[in-house]
């Protein structure tokens, strides 16, 4: 029977929103998620605008800091993502540009000329300063694996250090009146829903200081790459005391490798303590993450995502893809870390995974074993809930995480015990801030 053309409209609509919301939930399992634009959206009728509710991202400005070496792979793809409804940003990094249409300042252009002559650091600036990009030889861009004292022998990872104090004075400059500075690198990708509700529990009038907490001998600080947030009191505290202690802090920033932690000093010396973010500002990305941590003071899972950290620019585009569908098809603007593992995480997991590595780390469990007999070892354990293995090593984990592609290394999930820890996890009436 045919049915009325109304009838058979709002049928066809009805199972148009079944469609979607099937694609939504259940994306491929043959690669990491991968979350791909709606072509011709507006003339799906979506209801909503494309940013979502933003109350006080006004009295925020965003603070990207990036170098000459990076900053053309990795600034672009905020244009079209993480900075589409941010009113108010501003990026800093050693070379002064245009990206995109986009000025990129240079932070360091007001720092005292004999430190910029004199100082080894100051080697690739000088070159970009006379040469522009032409000056950048190919030991510039050699990555370097991150040691227990940085990158040392990277050029613009050694120059990066200087920034910190600098760019808080540049970016007084740019804007004096902002109630919020957030500082971010170009790695990282901001929940701004969740970063406005966060700091609506703090009063912007107070200098502080709020980032994930580090440490490096005496000194306390925000790890940089993680994202921290700054009060207009304590941003004029800072930018007042490198004012007045230039020289000495300078002779300090060259005998230290972390520009974070030479800011955290100097907010410490005005008095201003960190506020400890973890796991509201995270140093991970995605595949790193572990929902269940109950090793540290804090349990993620009803706390507020606000940033991940170490992304690629494919990461970001796929972040913004989710947070995105979730505002413009669910009207969700919060996002607990308890939603990322069960959203993004939890049907990414299966029982065997090729050419992908968990990240079950550790020591080896056991070596010349087969993929099942690793399963089996897992199993034997009561708190193992994933497992992987590497050239005939078992490795296996507690929390399970979803890990990252590996050329030759099987990975798999125990998934009754992870819908069991999912099940037993406490249901959230309300996002934990503290």
């Amino acid at each position: 029977m045919l049915l009325p053309p109304r009838r058979y409209r709002r049928v066809a609509l009805i199972l148009s929103a079944i469609c979607v919301f099937l694609i939504y939930r259940f994306w491929s399992h043959d690669s990491r998620p991968r979350y791909e634009p709606l072509p011709h959206e507006q003339e799906r009728g979506i209801p909503r605008p494309e940013c979502p509710p933003l109350p006080g991202m006004e009295d925020v400005l965003v603070v990207m800091k990036t170098g000459v070496t990076e900053a053309l792979d990795k600034v672009p793809v905020h244009f079209q993502t993480s900075f589409r409804c941010v009113p108010n940003y501003v990026i800093f990094s050693d070379f002064e540009e245009d990206i995109a249409g986009v000025r990129v300042r240079d932070a360091l252009r007001n720092m005292d000329p004999e430190v910029k002559r004199t100082i080894p650091d100051f080697d690739i600036y000088n070159r970009i300063q006379k040469m522009g990009r032409d000056g950048l030889g190919g030991g510039d861009f050699a990555d370097e694996a991150n040691s227990a004292i940085g990158k040392p022998n990277n050029p613009g990872w050694k120059l990066d250090k200087w920034k910190f104090l600098p760019m808080v004075q540049e970016t007084l400059k740019y804007k004096s009146d902002a109630k919020w500075y957030v500082f971010m690198e170009a790695d990282t990708y901001f929940f701004w829903p969740n970063l406005l509700a966060w700091l609506k529990t703090f009063d912007h009038n107070k200098p502080l200081y709020i980032g994930t907490e580090t440490q490096i001998a005496d000194v306390i600080f925000a790890h940089g790459g993680s994202g921290f947030i700054v009060s207009n009191p304590a941003m004029q505290l800072a930018a007042n005391e490198y004012a007045t202690r230039t020289s000495e802090l300078n002779t300090y920033t060259d005998h230290h490798w972390a520009g974070d932690c030479v800011l955290g000093k100097v907010l410490s010396d005005t008095g201003v303590g960190l506020y400890y973010s973890w796991p509201l500002l995270q140093n991970s990305n995605l595949g790193e993450l572990d929902e269940f941590n109950t090793d540290l003071y804090r349990k993620p899972w009803c706390f507020p995502a606000i940033a991940l950290h170490h992304l690629t620019n494919e990461d970001i585009k796929d972040l913004w893809q989710f947070e995105r569908q979730r505002w413009l098809y669910l009207g969700k603007t919060l996002l607990l870390h308890g939603e990322i593992f069960i959203e993004r995480i939890l049907p990414e997991l299966r029982s065997y995974r090729d050419n992908w590595d968990n990240l079950a780390g550790g020591d080896p469990k056991a070596t010349d074993v087969s993929f099942e007999d690793c399963h089996d070892l897992c199993e034997s354990v009561s708190t193992c809930t994933q497992f992987a293995l590497e050239d005939g090593k078992c490795f296996i984990g507690k929390g399970p995480k979803l890990g990252i592609p590996k050329q030759g290394t099987q990975s798999g999930w125990l998934m009754g015990r992870i819908q069991k820890l999912v099940a037993e996890s406490k249901t959230c009436s309300k996002p934990q801030f503290s």
